[in-house]
């Protein structure tokens, strides 16, 4: 179904494919701004089926269960992009569907979405589609590693790829990852990681927040920093580059581009996520229009808000490792300046996202120090 002229208004109900953390912040948004929300999860305990109106508690392929949630909903999202493309066809016969199952379908394949990036006007990593065994010499080779081998599909945090430094090494590679189908990607020399999450709504407008420079540990995103710590160049880059593939994707909802900048000074596409995003956390507090907000205006049909700026901010995460059995927490909340975030999670496990909070501060170098404080006193590794 497409959109109508007519903006969906508060007291419309909203439905959410996932009840993980970005599905309880959108339904938390979405309640604030007058909407009934949905949230279809297996998950009897979900973060976002703990603050929803309604919970249906099934899987992402139960037949009667997306009917039931179509018929509910007036407009249905989603918060990860490995829900299956033929349940999204399915919703999207009954409901306005953003964004589109085409679109969430490019996100879920790293082959596709480098090669639409490339369309659009970016530059990447070389890289070299495998599916069996067969094709590995001939990777190989077109790469000259060293490289990365990442699965084609279902790789999030890290998970779903090796480094390799030879054909030995692909080989062992390919076969520890099941031999599905692959992406063999150059290794690039690089100096930072930088995100983009924007929102587009149905009419083509877009609202772009501020670059986030990101900081990984163990392949899961530690912290964030806005403004991004980047010449305005480059910054305009990464923009310009993140609207031109929504743009021609006609993408509708909340997308977030990563990419690397490189020792040279080059910057090129890593991938996608076709939904609010982890380094995007930093706008509940240092944007007037955060990116839950944005998500619940497109697909409402509604104009976008405003995504300036407030102020600068660090967005530290949080993960299960630092339950011992509880963080800090008055240590924490005894600075002004921090937001702290915590996503209803009842079992702390390492690498597990629990919550976030947000350093805000007069100058980004005031934000930094603060979020290496707050680190310190939590006990998170440095």
């Amino acid at each position: 179904m497409q959109p109508g002229a007519t903006p969906l208004l508060p007291g419309a109900t909203l439905g959410v494919l996932g009840g993980g953390q970005l599905g309880r912040m959108f339904t938390l948004a979405a309640r604030v701004m007058g909407y009934k929300v949905v949230v279809l999860d297996p998950d009897p305990n979900s973060p976002a089926g703990q603050v929803a109106d309604i919970h249906l508690k099934a899987g992402y392929n139960d037949a009667a269960a997306l009917l039931h949630m179509g018929n509910l909903c007036d407009a249905v999202t989603t918060e990860f992009e490995n829900v299956p493309a033929r349940s999204l066809e399915m919703l999207a016969r009954h409901s306005f569907v953003a964004p589109s199952p085409d679109a969430v379908a490019v996100a879920q394949d790293r082959l596709l979405e480098k090669s639409r990036a490339q369309e659009f006007g970016c530059d990447t990593a070389p890289f070299a589609n495998i599916e069996d065994e067969g094709q590995l010499v001939a990777a190989w080779t077109q790469i000259d590693g060293p490289a990365i081998l990442k699965t084609r599909r279902f790789g999030y945090d890290g998970k779903g790829q090796a480094l390799v430094d030879s054909l030995d090494d692909l080989v062992a590679a390919f076969d520890h990852l099941g031999r599905v189908p692959c992406l063999l990607e150059g290794r690039l020399e690089l100096r930072q990681e930088v995100s983009v999450v924007l929102a587009r709504n149905a009419g083509g407008e877009i609202a772009i927040f501020p670059v986030a420079e990101n900081r990984h540990r163990h392949g899961i995103l530690d912290v964030s920093i806005v403004p991004a710590q980047v010449p305005e160049k480059l910054a305009a880059r990464a923009r310009d580059m993140a609207a031109h593939i929504a743009t021609g994707l006609d993408y509708v909802g909340v997308l977030a581009v990563e990419f690397f900048v490189l020792a040279d000074g080059r910057i090129v596409f890593n991938e996608m996520a076709p939904r609010p995003h982890n380094s995007g956390h930093y706008t509940l507090d240092a944007c007037a229009t955060d990116q839950f907000q944005q998500q619940v205006r497109a697909l409402a049909g509604l104009p976008l808000g405003d995504s300036r700026l407030l102020s600068p901010v660090v967005m530290v995460n949080l993960l299960g490792d630092i339950w011992q059995p509880q963080p800090a927490w008055a240590s924490l909340l005894a600075h002004p300046g921090v937001q702290l975030h915590l996503y209803g999670k009842a079992e702390a496990r390492p690498g597990r996202k629990m919550g976030h909070y947000n350093c805000l501060a007069p100058t980004v170098e005031a934000a930094i120090a603060l979020a290496e404080a707050t680190r310190a006193e939590l006990g998170i590794a440095g």
